[in-house]
């Protein structure tokens, strides 16, 4: 069972999943995330959340959005975690439900691996040619468009708290 409810993930699973959509999008064609995306996101969650949640546990969902921006932006400057990744986990921060973390974590590994390797194929391959200009094609070493697999993770965890949600 997925502690977050399956009423709160349907009001916030039709506005999400473009926004998720389009961070891997531009994460893969231009290697970064968008501002106005994350600041999109943090909105949605401040303007619905007091209407989905009681206020205690809507102020603590969107407690996770600071801490995990401050976590985010130590992991940035120690140079372990690009700045837009940074922002994006803050800003899917308040969605997530506390009891879920074990189980995102699991999501968010399978979702890396599968990234990672349709990237690493479509990149070496043929299937290139479909978007030559994307700028993840040209990143070497251990730059990686993170996004491509955050945004399907949390599109994916919205999808199945919608389903199988408290």
């Amino acid at each position: 069972m997925i502690a977050l409810s399956a009423t709160v993930a349907l009001w916030f699973l039709p506005l999400l999943v473009p926004l998720c959509l389009y961070v891997a999008y531009t994460d893969l064609a231009e290697m970064r995330i968008t501002n106005p995306t994350v600041l999109a996101m943090a909105a949605i969650f401040a303007a619905m959340g007091p209407f989905l949640y009681p206020m205690d546990a809507y102020l603590w969902q969107l407690a996770h959005l600071a801490i995990v921006l401050v976590v985010g932006m130590i992991l940035n400057a120690a140079g372990a975690m690009g700045a837009g990744d940074a922002k994006f986990l803050a800003a899917a921060a308040p969605y997530v439900a506390l009891g879920d973390i074990r189980m995102l974590m699991a999501l968010f590994a399978t979702v890396l691996l599968a990234a990672y390797a349709v990237h690493t194929i479509a990149k070496r391959t043929s299937l290139r040619t479909f978007a030559p200009n994307w700028a993840s094609w040209s990143q070497e070493g251990r730059k990686f468009p993170m996004g491509f697999a955050l945004g399907p993770t949390l599109a994916i965890y919205l999808g199945l708290a919608a389903l199988y949600g408290s």
